[in-house]
């Protein structure tokens, strides 16, 4: 398995351009098969899921084909709605093409996915909402199977604003009869982004980025072409790679005011922050301050995803910091792996209290998920000697060539095979 060897103690400093929104493309591939028209998605990232969604895609019958940063999908032989268990368990956003299966031939077999292991993660919201606009849904074993012949519209109450429960409701209403209003639902951009995507095929989608969604069944969806939001949380991984190697990067190509619950946290306290409309400046500080709480919550709060970077950042900060996390009962699986390295942090159920250590010492930590994989790495660039980060293939899911990009920042990160 490849793994990065890391030396310690370079500041970063240069540009970075951040590509699209893993979670954003993910979402739009699962809705290209709505169409049996071209969809052209503009500016992919070359990563491990989008790979595996694409994989999903052909096994259903599509023809996808990279053109350079894009992916063009042509669905029109399209003729299966069973994702196989192979491809399906590889990747946790595997469970959004249920909903968009259902819209295209009105039933759909799928298997409970995988993905990084941060928690339980049940799909209990996706078949509830599923249910509720009148899809008859069998479990057996690790499938389920679905019917929607007699799907319609309905007014639907999540007990969670989840991200994929959202989604696959929005996903599976596009063309039934009626009207479908989502209560309670998730507030991310990439849910914006999914219903610009599908107001451009002729959906008839709106209150994205609230509470309440409507969504009023069309009979037909056409082909489009689309360029997704950019990574809000790659950005706040350069974010804080800066502030933690007393750095200065400017990035390229981002969202600043999908990242307010981040740069709020450390502007001031770790580094400065300067933001334009699509840019943001980060200057490191040679003594960054703990942040007092840092608590993960749905959009707007703090996201998830970032919380294993945050508290990477704290070990190394003056003071103690607690960190909160809400949304995954696992996610601190890198807090052993620090932990190897001099980190002090006490976990005690969903808290972590971290004080900050004048050092960090390289030795060889394992990558366990995604973004924990991604705190490994940033606490490479700081620690003193070498760091072997070992289970990259968690980290290729989510970030496209991680070491190139922090190479190009400064970085002394290589791949090693």
């Amino acid at each position: 398995m490849d793994k990065f060897y890391i030396k310690g103690g370079l500041k970063l400093d240069g540009e970075a351009e951040v590509y699209s929104a893993k979670n954003a493309v993910l979402a739009l591939l699962a809705a290209s098969i709505l169409t049996d028209e071209q969809v052209v998605i503009h500016k992919c990232p070359k990563i491990n899921d989008v790979y595996s969604m694409t994989k999903i895609l052909q096994s259903l019958g599509c023809v996808v084909e990279w053109q350079n940063d894009s992916i063009v999908i042509n669905s029109s032989q399209a003729d299966k709605h069973e994702i196989p268990q192979k491809y399906g368990q590889e990747i946790r956003s595997s469970i959004f093409m249920l909903g968009s299966i259902l819209a295209r031939f009105k039933k759909a077999k799928a298997v409970f996915p995988g993905g990084c292991d941060i928690g339980l993660r049940p799909i209990d919201l996706h078949i509830k909402g599923l249910k509720e606009l009148n899809v008859e849904v069998k479990e057996q074993g690790a499938n389920v199977f679905c019917n929607g012949e007699n799907a319609r519209g309905k007014k639907i109450h999540l007990d969670f604003p989840s991200v994929g429960a959202t989604e696959n409701i929005m996903l599976a209403s596009t063309t039934i009869k009626g009207k479908t209003t989502i209560c309670n639902a998730a507030k991310e951009p990439e849910i914006v982004c999914l219903q610009d995507m599908l107001n451009k095929m002729g959906a008839k989608v709106s209150g994205a980025g609230t509470s309440i969604i409507e969504i009023e069944g069309v009979k037909k969806l056409h082909g489009v072409e689309f360029v997704p939001i950019s990574d809000r949380i790659v950005a706040g991984t350069y974010i804080i790679a800066a502030a933690m190697t007393k750095g200065r990067v400017y990035l390229k190509n981002c969202r600043p005011n999908d990242l307010c619950a981040l740069t709020s946290k450390l502007n001031g306290v770790a580094c400065d922050i300067l933001s334009s409309n699509d840019s943001i400046l980060v200057k490191g500080y040679e003594k960054p301050q703990s942040i007092m709480t840092i608590e993960t919550s749905p959009y707007p709060g703090f996201p998830t995803d970032l919380q294993a970077q945050a508290l990477a950042l704290q070990t190394v900060s003056q003071g103690t910091s607690v960190v909160v996390e809400n949304i995954f009962e696992t996610r601190f699986k890198h807090v052993g792996e620090l932990a190897k390295m001099g980190a002090q942090i006490v976990v005690k159920d969903r808290y972590a209290i971290v004080r900050g250590v004048p050092a960090l010492y390289g030795c060889d930590v394992y990558s366990h998920d995604l973004r924990g994989g991604a705190a490994l790495v940033l606490a490479g660039l700081v620690a003193q000697g070498y760091t072997t980060v070992h289970n990259v293939r968690h980290i290729d899911r989510g970030y496209f060539k991680l070491e190139e990009a922090l190479a190009s920042l400064g970085a002394n990160v290589k791949r090693i095979q």
